[in-house]
C-alpha cells in the first residue's frame, strides 16, 4: 500500500525525541531527536535479515513497524501512533516539514495523546495492546545454559555432557541445557545430524537424567539450498521469497500453507518433542513473514502466525516456544519467550556499524528500549550472559543482563570462566522476573 499522510506534530523543541519500533528481534529500536540518523542496514542482505524487507527507510524519514511514538519533550503528551494490533502491522513515518513532523503510514492507524512522558506512553500502548492477545501472568523462568557462544556451529554431545557435568561441580544453577545451531545437517534438515555432532540422543537423554529440561535451537522457516528440502521438494518452498544469504548459502521460505510441507514441519518438532525436549528456541522467524506466491493466498503475516500455531500444536502447551529474529507484534500470543534485540558478542561494536548485528552495544540499546515488553506480551530475552576473560567490556554487559528482567542464560563454556566470571554467572542465574516494569 502507498504511504499516506496521517497526523502532524506542530510541537517541536530540542528536546524532542522520536520512538522508532523496529520490526523484528534484532531490528534497532530506540529513540532519536530531529536531525538525527537511526540505526540503518549496511547492505541489501542485512536489510532482509535484520529489518522489514519490504518497506526500507527513505533518507531523512525515521519508521517505526506498528508504532511511532513522538514526545514533544516540553511536558506536554506523546503522540502514539499504532496500528491494529498482530494481525496488521503497517509501517508508520514522521518526516521533518520544516518546524513540524508529517506522519504517514502504509496502512490503517491510530492517534492517541498520551500524559507523562515516553516510558509511560510505551508501556500504556504495550498494555493496550496486549489486551485480548497476552496472557494476563507470567510464570518465572529459570535460568538455562547455551551452547552457542562457546562452541558456536561446532558443537558436540561431548561439550554439551561435558558443561552438565561443569555445571554440578561449581554450582551453575543451569534449569535447561540448549543445543544450539551446530547440530544440524543443513538449515532445514533438522532430524539429519551434522556428523560431527554425534548423537542428539545421548545428549538429550543425559540432560533429562539430571533432572533438568532439555531445549533445541531450530530456524523452522527456512531452507538452505544444500539442503535435503531444497532438492527434494521445491514445491513446499514460497515463491519469489528470499530470506537472504547466510551459512554461505541463499535462503528459501517453507510454505506453511502447502499441507505436505505443513505436515512435514509437525514432524519434525513431534519427533523432537518424542525425544524429551520441552524448549524450542525458534530462529530466523522473519522468513515466514516474507512476501512470496504461497500454496494457499494468505497474507504474509497471517502465514507466519498459522506457522507459529502449528507448531505449538506439534510441541504441546506445556513446551517453551522461544522467538528469535522473530516480528514483534505479529509474535503476540504465540511466543512465551523473545528476543528483543540483535546478538550479543565477546566485542562491544558491530561489525560496518550496523546496530542490528551481532554486538554488545546494539544488544544493549535495543533491548533496554524494549524492557516494557516485558511480562506485558511474553517474557524477555537479553541474550546470554558472557563472563569470560576474553570478552570485551565483560562488566558493562553484565550490568545490562542484571538491570533486565528476563531470562537469563549462560553462554559460556564453564571450563572458561574465571573466579570473576564463575561469580557473576552463578549470581546473575536466576529465574525471570514476574511483574512488569
Amino acid at each position: 500500500m502507498p504511504f499516506t499522510d496521517v497526523g502532524e506534530i506542530t510541537r517541536l523543541s530540542p528536546r524532542t525525541r522520536v520512538f522508532e519500533f523496529g520490526w523484528q528481534s534484532w531490528s534497532p529500536t530506540g529513540a532519536y531527536r530531529p536531525g538525527e540518523a537511526p540505526p540503518r542496514p549496511a547492505d541489501d542482505n542485512v536489510q532482509t535479515i535484520c529489518y522489514r524487507p519490504e518497506t526500507p527507510v527513505p533518507a531523512g524519514a525515521f519508521q517505526g513497524e506498528g508504532l511511532l511514538a513522538v514526545d514533544p519533550g516540553d511536558g506536554g503528551p506523546v503522540s502514539v501512533f499504532s496500528g491494529p494490533g498482530p494481525e496488521e502491522v503497517p509501517s508508520i513515518r514522521a518526516r521533518e516539514a520544516g518546524d513540524r513532523l508529517v506522519v504517514s503510514a502504509d496502512g490503517p492507524v491510530t492517534r492517541h495523546e498520551v500524559d507523562g512522558g515516553l516510558d509511560t506512553a510505551l508501556r500504556w500502548w504495550a498494555e493496550r495492546v496486549a489486551g485480548d492477545h497476552a496472557p494476563d501472568r507470567f510464570p518465572a523462568v529459570p535460568p538455562m545454559w547455551c551452547s552457542w557462544y562457546g562452541y558456536w556451529d561446532k558443537v558436540t554431545d561431548a561439550d554439551v555432557l561435558a558443561n552438565l557435568a561443569l555445571a554440578e561441580r561449581h554450582g551453575i544453577d543451569a534449569d535447561m541445557f540448549l543445543i544450539d545451531d551446530g547440530y544440524e545437517a543443513e538449515i532445514g534438515d533438522w532430524l539429519d545430524l551434522r556428523p560431527g555432532f554425534g548423537s542428539l540422543e545421548r545428549a538429550v537423554g543425559a540432560v533429562l537424567e539430571t533432572g533438568r529440561r532439555a531445549g533445541i535451537w531450530v530456524a523452522p522457516f527456512l531452507v538452505g539450498r544444500r539442503s535435503r528440502v531444497f532438492a527434494e521438494h521445491p514445491d513446499w518452498l514460497v515463491g519469489d521469497a528470499h530470506a537472504g544469504v547466510m551459512w554461505d548459502q541463499d535462503l528459501a521460505v517453507l510454505d506453511v500453507t502447502h499441507p505436505d510441507a505443513a505436515d512435514h514441519l509437525a514432524g519434525v518438532f513431534t519427533r523432537l518433542r518424542a525425544l524429551g525436549v520441552s524448549h524450542f528456541k525458534l530462529d530466523y522467524l522473519y522468513a515466514g513473514a516474507l512476501p512470496g506466491r504461497r500454496h494457499e493466498d494468505v497474507a504474509p503475516i497471517a502465514a507466519y502466525r498459522r506457522g507459529l500455531e502449528l507448531i505449538r500444536t506439534a510441541i504441546g502447551p506445556d513446551a517453551a516456544l522461544h522467538a528469535c529474529g522473530a516480528p514483534m507484534l505479529p509474535s503476540i500470543g504465540l511466543a512465551d519467550i523473545m528476543r528483543v534485540s540483535p546478538d550479543t558478542a565477546p566485542r562491544v561494536l558491530p561489525k560496518a556499524g550496523d546496530l542490528s548485528q551481532p554486538s554488545q552495544l546494539g544488544a544493549r540499546l535495543t533491548g533496554a528500549a524494549r524492557e516494557f515488553l516485558h511480562a506485558r506480551w511474553w517474557v524477555n530475552d537479553p541474550d546470554c550472559i558472557m563472563a569470560r576473560p576474553e570478552v570485551e567490556a565483560r562488566e558493562q554487559w553484565a550490568g545490562h543482563i542484571e538491570a533486565g528482567g528476563g531470562l537469563r542464560g549462560s553462554g559460556d563454556p564453564i571450563a572458561a570462566l574465571d573466579a570473576w566470571g564463575l561469580e557473576t554467572t552463578r549470581r546473575l542465574m536466576v529465574p525471570t522476573r514476574t511483574e512488569p516494569s
